[in-house]
């Protein structure tokens, strides 16, 4: 039995990817912000919640005594989108908004990283994102940065056998990142950009984490891999 830890995972992509590792036989620990969602997920799913900002590096430390000494894989995916549209309060709110993604998206992902990775010995991935490979705006620039920094990670946990990757989800159904903001015409456009004609599904992005973290791809690493039916065609 493996340990698992996944930020964020009380929710969306975090917490389909706890299930998957939970039907292994794993012991998973979800982190989140909300007690009340992350207490409700962990008893659904037979998972261990711990109440954890990960933008925060006091409450990260704490998540260290929370944890066995031995950590398996990590799953980075706290975060999200905290920049719709433009600013109304001038630079000074520009600036905030743009560190906030860079908080929530990419400093979220380095602290616990940073914290666990003596405890690793197979895998960590991060949740990216289309838009690291095409913007828009702070959200796309936080995880391109979270995609290169993610090079430096595999080289530093590459010697223990540890492998750092990168899942970056296009448009993905049933999860909190339009925070209600979706309207049908923009469903319909991001919908029609893929090759496959179809909605990502939170199960979709959850495999291919499974996958980053099993004995198959021990020898992948320092990789982004796009999983968006063909909407970003990569080479």
């Amino acid at each position: 039995m493996r340990t698992i830890v996944v930020t964020g995972g009380a929710t969306g992509i975090g917490r389909a990817t706890a299930e998957r590792f939970r039907a292994d036989g794993d012991d998973v620990v979800i982190t989140g912000r909300r007690a009340d969602v992350l207490d409700k997920t962990a008893g659904e799913l037979g998972a261990r919640g711990v109440v954890c900002d990960a933008t925060d590096p006091a409450q990260v430390e704490r998540l260290l005594g929370e944890l066995p000494d031995r950590v398996d894989v990590l799953v980075n995916n706290a975060g999200g989108n905290t920049d719709f549209g433009r600013p109304d309060g001038g630079l000074a709110q520009l600036k905030a908004n743009w560190l906030a993604n860079l908080e929530a998206n990419l400093i979220s992902a380095v602290l616990t990283t940073t914290a666990l990775g003596p405890r690793l010995t197979a895998a960590v991935v991060h949740l990216g994102s289309i838009a690291g490979g095409r913007g828009p705006g702070s959200y796309g620039a936080s995880k391109a940065a979270l995609a290169l920094w993610n090079a430096d990670v595999a080289a530093e946990l590459g010697p223990q056998g540890v492998t750092s990757n990168v899942v970056a989800p296009g448009f993905t159904a049933d999860t909190e990142f339009f925070q209600g903001r979706l309207t049908g015409e923009r469903r319909q456009t991001l919908l029609q950009a893929t090759l496959t004609k179809r909605e990502g599904q939170v199960g979709d992005i959850a495999a291919t984490i499974h996958f980053l973290a099993s004995p198959s791809a021990r020898h992948l690493t320092g990789q982004v891999l796009h999983v968006n039916g063909g909407a970003l065609v990569t080479r």
